[in-house]
């Protein structure tokens, strides 16, 4: 199967160019096309995987779409398990929102965003997301072999051993992978793309998971959770904090779990807490391109 087979008809030619983008954690392919004098993306997913749950994440992203939630489903073909949509450029969501001018609106925008998919039906035999037994499954999968700090194992099993608090409220539709590069601001609205794990979950989780990504402190926390709700939040939800561990630990386990199967050495022995890089100082020197995956630091 050629990637242009998996274009519609008046998108293949000559001048047509597919160049990869990304691969998902899901293992999906994501390519950007140049094609008729318009940019689309192209997203092709595991022809092995089951068909039911594909249609079931197609069905949601196009009620996201029709919603102005996502970008544009331009065209499905569901034998190669593929996905064309809109291209959308422009300013990246972290420039909205670490610029002191644009802050205050860019939360909103995000908090309200987030309630409308929260907001949006689910659909008829969707599973509920287990993030803490992902976060399990996920740590036991590390190599063996993969030397880690001890402070790393500890964290995990604190958010492993603590009890959830009860988040209050019923399920909702999530996203479940609400981070900055599935954040795309076309100049007018907020769109998310990626939709391979949405299904139920806790309405908190969304937004903890985008506060881990962004650093949010607990003014900005007060403000997201202010903008979902639509009332001002009065403290910040046990759910929502426990949420933000959560998240914290399983980003930290699937990077680790990554590199461990890339063939990292693993920790040199004399990691400790306090030597090791912030979240902050870890994506300045990522923006930079100061950080070196292949060494411990990395």
């Amino acid at each position: 199967m050629t990637l242009e087979a998996c274009l519609p008809t008046d998108l293949r030619g000559p001048a047509t160019t597919i160049t990869p983008l990304s691969h998902s954690y899901s293992g999906a392919g994501v390519y950007r096309v140049e094609a008729a004098g318009e940019a689309f993306v192209l997203k092709v997913s595991d022809a092995g995987e089951p068909i039911a749950g594909w249609r079931r994440r197609l069905r949601v992203q196009q009620l996201a779409a029709d919603a102005g939630l996502a970008p544009r489903v331009v065209h499905v073909d569901e034998e190669r398990r593929a996905v064309v949509s809109a291209f959308v450029a422009g300013l990246p969501f972290p420039t909205l929102y670490g610029d002191p001018r644009t802050r205050d609106a860019a939360l909103a925008r995000l908090g309200r965003m987030v309630r409308r998919v929260h907001d949006l039906p689910l659909p008829p035999g969707a599973e509920a997301m287990d993030p803490r037994a992902f976060l399990a499954a996920t740590w036991s999968g590390i190599p063996a072999d993969f030397a880690l700090p001890p402070f790393v194992g500890e964290a995990v099993r604190r958010v492993l051993e603590e009890e959830a608090p009860d988040p209050g409220r019923a399920p909702v539709l999530s996203h479940n992978d609400v981070h900055p590069a599935n954040l795309l601001h076309d100049g007018e609205n907020l769109l998310l793309v990626d939709w391979d794990t949405v299904g139920p979950n806790d309405p908190f989780y969304d937004l903890a998971a985008i506060s881990v990504f962004l650093r949010m402190d607990e003014e900005a926390c007060r403000k997201l959770l202010a903008a979902h709700d639509g009332e001002p939040a009065a403290a910040i939800p046990a759910r929502f904090a426990y949420d933000r561990r959560l998240v914290a630990a399983l980003c930290g386990v699937m990077f680790l779990g990554m590199v461990g199967r890339d063939g990292h050495p693993g920790a040199a022995g004399g990691e400790t807490l306090d030597s090791t890089l912030t979240l902050a100082e870890f994506y300045q020197r990522m923006r930079s391109g100061a950080l070196n995956h292949a060494t411990a630091e990395g």
